[in-house]
């Protein structure tokens, strides 16, 4: 398992429901960068915390279309991750322009 899964199951151990289930998974997205992700669908409301670049990411279940999408619950500005029938993708969303900046994209499971 890898540093960035261990790091993001230790903050799940204070911030899951007692008896939550987890999923780990490692995404190979483009450029070669390498996902951790975390799934606590059981929380309310359900939750995935990313390690990208050395830092753990806590976002939330969103509203979607199709797929599951987390994001943070705010007017502001803030990480998405959108997993969609076995691909995922990571972008920046800037909540005043309502604009979406990819960050990696065509994620893919490791594992």
């Amino acid at each position: 398992m890898s540093t960035g899964i261990r790091a993001a199951l230790c903050v799940l151990l204070w911030a899951a429901p007692a008896g939550a289930e987890t999923t780990a998974m490692t995404y190979l997205c483009d450029r070669g960068v390498s996902v951790p992700v975390v799934y606590v669908p059981d929380a309310d409301p359900a939750v995935a915390v990313l390690y990208i670049e050395g830092r753990l990411i806590h976002l939330q279940t969103m509203p979607s279309g199709s797929g599951a999408r987390y994001g943070w619950p705010s007017d502001g500005s803030s990480y998405e991750w959108w997993e969609h029938q076995g691909r995922a993708r990571l972008g920046w969303h800037e909540g005043a322009s309502d604009a979406m900046t990819p960050i990696y994209t065509d994620c893919v499971p490791q594992d």
